[in-house]
């Protein structure tokens, strides 16, 4: 099954997360498929901490792609941000 996940870059203490869709028996940093996006827990002001492709994530869904939950939830709170 294919799955719309974080897998984790960036230094210790300094995390950055790339969402990318993979086969769900990979590891959690190991292949993917497809980056589409990425979300910075700790970003400045100044700097974007998410951002993610509408449209291939919606086509990811529409073959059948399932969301981990805290993607879910980050798509979920940038688009409440979005029509706020």
């Amino acid at each position: 099954m294919v799955v719309i996940r974080l897998a984790r870059g960036g230094a210790k203490k300094r995390p950055f997360f790339n969402i990318v869709a993979t086969d769900s028996r990979n590891r959690r940093d190991g292949r993917f498929i497809e980056r589409i996006g990425f979300y910075n827990p700790v970003a400045a002001d100044n700097e974007q901490g998410f951002r993610i492709v509408e449209d291939r994530l919606a086509y990811w869904k529409g073959v059948g792609a399932q969301l981990s939950p805290t993607v879910a939830r980050l798509v979920r709170e940038a688009g409440k941000k979005a029509a706020a």
